[in-house]
């Protein structure tokens, strides 16, 4: 089978799609099933004034908290950054635009772009700040605020197995925004834990279909990182 998907590792597969002021999106969940690989070569590549479309902003030190600290992101669009302090600083320091979104909103805007459908409409938001400057529709009684499907230039995956057509599994909470993102990237870039041979992946297992995904690396045994680490003492023995 063709390895023309195939990269040699991050930074062979981000060379020559990366630009200063390009949309970027990345998935994720909290730490759970984030790009952190081709989050590090994007930090490498230099490039600056990013639009991030991200669940969250990582934190600190991790993930997307890298290029917060580099400051190669100048608009985040997301629905939960409280994990992150630089983030917030920069944010009230009126060095970083943000985009609040809620969540299912966010998740349906990007599902919504990967389809080619340009806008919808949804009760959330409606009569607070989320509506200012939207339009705002009735439909049976009830208003309903239009949001537009966004698209990025480059979509950051990070899956759980792959093979070298590029079909990818996704699994548990790293489900969450990696698939749809991987549909609304005009360049889909994954970071996988497992490369099989194509035809190895039961049909009915794949989640996103290799059509969607232009280049792979395959980064196995990743950090899988802890967001809030939370124990109890161990019961003492007489």
């Amino acid at each position: 089978m063709s390895d023309r998907k195939i990269y040699a590792d991050a930074t062979a597969a981000m060379d020559g799609i990366l630009k200063d002021d390009m949309t970027i999106m990345s998935g994720g969940f909290g730490l759970c099933g984030m790009p952190e690989t081709l989050i590090e070569a994007v930090k490498a590549s230099g490039v600056k004034g990013l639009t991030v479309i991200s669940n969250n902003a990582g934190v600190d030190g991790i993930g997307l908290g890298v290029l917060l600290e580099s400051k190669q992101i100048s608009t985040m669009v997301s629905s939960y950054v409280g994990e992150n302090k630089m983030f917030a600083e920069q944010y009230l320091n009126g060095d970083l635009e943000v985009v609040f979104t809620p969540q299912g909103t966010l998740s349906e805007q990007i599902r919504a772009g990967g389809a080619g459908i340009p806008a919808f409409f949804t009760k959330t938001g409606v009569g607070t700040l989320v509506a200012e400057g939207k339009e705002v529709r009735n439909f049976d009684g009830e208003d309903y605020v239009m949001e537009r499907g966004l698209t990025a230039d480059v979509a950051l995956v990070h899956a759980y197995m792959a093979d070298k057509e590029g079909n990818l599994v996704f699994r548990k909470t790293a489900r969450n925004f990696n698939p749809m993102m991987a549909t609304a990237g005009k360049i889909t870039v994954a970071e996988v834990e497992h490369l099989v041979e194509s035809g190895e992946i039961d049909p009915d297992h794949i989640v996103v279909p290799g059509v969607y995904v232009q280049r792979i690396v395959h980064v196995p045994n990743p950090v899988k990182h802890i967001e809030q680490r939370t124990t109890r003492p161990r019961n003492q023995v007489a």
